[in-house]
């Protein structure tokens, strides 16, 4: 398969043609958390509870797995880009091995600490049981998950995003079937409660994977995980982790926030809690379709640098901007519009519909100036520019945002935590585009 289409093909049609598909994979990854949530809301609010607290640890999992990978995939573009075949295929089957490690380690690691994490935000042993009866499943899964987004990377690398949205498409769609069955004991199906949507879950990734697998023997893509290179060597593996550790620092920078937050918003009630959970659910549907778009452009990125056509990354990142701003204009108009409607897919109760749509009104000023942030952080990933792609990170999910919220908090009380959302991201997104101006000055 030829790839010089990434450095010939004119821009907007460019990207468009790797990125739609990857918004739609993207919105349909972000569903699988919110059908969980949607079918766990019906058995209680206590179940809805426990689903926010396992939240952090769980997008630390995905994190993990998909920075990882997006350091595969940054690498094996650029080796493709400058027509070095053998380190292309160096970065695919050293990392395939070293994401299988993390994916087992993941599970032991994150099973074993869930207890004492729990009790550090609920004393309610209600919720903690169901927070263990759904996590302690779904960690079983992390090894599938690690693998799966190896082979999703690698497929994106060589710009095949119709083959990732289709494998995507079968993990969600045998999850949203076995969500009701798994979880109410429709048919020969026993009632799992919180427990089948964690096995729905699980077996929806494994269809994903299983597909991926299919597509490799049927449709071969031009790098290959070979036997003989499975084995890490320094050079590749620097490479690997200088953009895979800064990408996963990044995804898991969030999982640190929301358990910062929800320390904040405990002191005032259960219910601000249950909120912000509710509110990275929808978030996340509205993110990861802008998200989407970063997945498709970053092997465009990698590519063109790795050519040395230092015009069209210039291109590409003002037509994804352009792009990512209008994916969160929607998001602002819906969380406008249809608040209460969104916030009530996840509960019933009238007071947390009440708290949850003044928390949407609020944080959702901020959505179309953090499109500035999200192009910058998810194209200086794609230059192999993983450093400063964390600094823009820690400026959004740690550094300005985590001060704010306690700071406000004290002021506006639960409100504050909701003001120091669109604050930090006006604030990050100037600081943002001088970091990214900066790197590709060099």
């Amino acid at each position: 398969m030829e790839q010089t289409f990434m450095k010939e093909k004119k821009i907007l049609p460019l990207v468009l043609s790797m990125s739609l598909p990857m918004v739609i994979s993207m919105a349909v990854n972000s569903l699988y958390n919110i059908v969980d949530s949607y079918f766990v809301a019906k058995l209680s609010e206590d179940a809805m509870t426990a689903l926010a607290l396992v939240f952090p640890i769980q997008n630390m999992i995905n994190a993990i797995a998909i920075g990882f990978a997006i350091g595969i995939n940054a690498s094996a573009a650029y080796f493709l880009g400058a027509g070095d075949q053998v380190n292309a295929d160096k970065s695919a089957s050293q990392g395939w091995f070293l994401n299988i490690v993390h994916g087992i380690t993941l599970t032991v690691l994150c099973i074993a600490i869930m207890p004492s994490f729990l009790r550090m935000f609920s004393s309610d042993e209600t919720v903690i049981g169901m927070a263990l009866s759904y996590s302690n499943r779904a960690f079983l899964f992390s090894t599938v998950i690690a693998l799966t987004l190896v082979y999703e990377k690698l497929f994106q690398a060589v710009g095949k995003m119709k083959v990732s949205m289709f494998c995507m498409m079968c993990g969600f769609i045998a999850n949203i079937i076995l969500d009701p069955l798994m979880i109410f004991g429709i048919g020969f199906f026993p009632a799992m409660g919180i427990a089948g949507a964690a096995y729905a879950t699980g077996i929806g990734q494994m269809l994903t994977l299983a597909a991926y697998l299919v597509f490799c023997k049927t449709d071969p893509i031009p790098i290959k995980i070979k036997r003989r290179y499975l084995k890490p060597e320094k050079n590749v593996a620097m490479k690997l982790y200088s953009v895979g550790i800064s990408a996963t620092l990044s995804l898991a920078l969030p999982s640190l926030l929301i358990s910062v937050l929800n320390g904040i918003l405990a002191s005032f009630s259960e219910t601000y809690v249950l909120v912000l959970g509710v509110y990275y659910k929808l978030q996340t549907f509205i993110y990861l379709t802008a998200n989407g778009i970063i997945q498709g452009i970053r092997p465009l990125m990698g590519y063109n640098y790795g050519a040395g056509e230092k015009e069209r990354v210039r291109k590409i990142f003002g037509t994804t901007l352009t792009l990512t701003m209008c994916v969160m204009c929607v998001g602002t108009i819906l969380s406008w519009l249809i608040p209460a409607e969104l916030i009530g897919l996840f509960t019933s109760n009238t007071e947390t519909i009440r708290i949850g749509v003044d928390a949407l009104h609020i944080i959702s000023l901020g959505f179309i100036v953090s499109a500035v942030s999200v192009t910058c952080s998810g194209a200086l990933e794609g230059l192999g520019k993983g450093t400063p792609s964390l600094y823009i990170s820690l400026l959004r999910y740690a550094a300005l945002i985590i001060p704010a919220a306690y700071l406000l908090s004290r002021f506006l009380g639960a409100d504050g935590v909701w003001y120091a959302f669109c604050l930090t991201e006006l604030v990050s997104a100037g600081l943002s585009y001088l970091i990214y101006r900066k790197q590709e000055a060099m």
